[in-house]
């Protein structure tokens, strides 16, 4: 079984951060933000947990929302020292950004918070039911749970080998294998009366960079996914009442991937003194 804080096993995901860190500007961390509000909410005077926080935009948007206290945190050493220097960049105040896997984070944070938040992050981590428990346990009772996870799609079996073999290509190889996809991508929307050029330069409604995140889909591994059925199922079971999921729609069957449902959930008063359901889980071979 591999050893879930190994990160040799996993696609580089902070360098492709620290790149796109370059990009952050504040039409990015004004989308960033919007998005962050939409599912959390007003956060002023709110303490939040951002779980793989990636280049640290949407740690700079909790702040800039009136989070009184951030914790982001990230397996992967490049993340935070993104999040660190954005977050730095930006002058704010009242965080701490750490390397901490969420695997580690009973034995490494002891506070409870009013957000925890971890969006597209825990599906990759080779124990994405565990990994959305454990998550959940630093909710405190009456708080918010705001998360993503790719949507089961009927080619997840084949992306989940196309990742674990690009994962391993060198980076020139990788570059073609892009840029391959990138003009199929292109063309599928030229075919639907979609602008690709227009979708390039804008980027998503997050403040993310279609580049990066064509690079981070297809090197994402470990990799799971789920259905809003499965999710809501299983977070109930944890002392949480569904709020909010705003569902990523799959397009041509998953032929160019997949894409993140959107999920919000408060965990119920008395969830805390009940204990969480027991769920076996198989760590992924690297």
């Amino acid at each position: 079984m591999t050893d879930l804080l190994d990160v040799s096993t996993h696609f580089r995901f902070g360098q492709n951060w620290a790149d796109y860190s370059k990009l952050v500007d504040e039409r990015r961390i004004a989308d960033a933000r919007h998005s962050v509000e939409s599912l959390c909410g007003d956060l002023t005077g709110k303490t939040f947990l951002d779980i793989g926080s990636g280049s640290g935009l949407f740690s700079v948007s909790a702040l800039r929302l009136g989070a009184k206290e951030v914790v982001a945190v990230d397996i992967d050493e490049d993340s935070v020292a993104t999040t660190r220097k954005l977050l730095t960049k930006e002058g704010l105040e009242n965080w701490r950004a750490e390397r901490i896997s969420v695997f580690e984070l009973p034995d490494r944070i002891h506070d409870k918070f009013d957000v925890v938040y971890s969006w597209g992050v825990l599906h990759h981590t080779g124990a994405m039911w565990r990994a959305v428990e454990t998550a959940a346990s630093f909710v405190k009772p009456g708080g918010t749970f705001a998360f993503s996870l790719y949507e089961k799609t009927p080619l997840c079996g084949f992306w989940t080998q196309e990742k674990r073999v690009y994962r391993r290509l060198p980076s020139p190889v990788q570059t073609i294998l892009r840029w391959g996809y990138h003009g199929a991508w292109a063309a599928a929307l030229v075919v639907t009366g979609h602008n690709p050029l227009r979708r390039w330069r804008e980027g998503n409604e997050r403040g993310m960079s279609i580049a990066h995140d064509a690079h981070d889909w297809l090197g994402g591994y470990p990799y799971e996914s789920t259905s809003p059925r499965e999710v809501v199922a299983f977070m109930d079971k944890l002392g949480f009442d569904h709020r909010q999921t705003v569902p990523y729609r799959i397009r041509l069957g998953g032929l160019f991937g997949s894409g993140c449902t959107e999920y919000v959930f408060r965990k119920r008063e008395e969830a805390a003194a009940k204990p969480a359901p027991k769920r076996r889980t198989r760590a992924k071979a690297g």
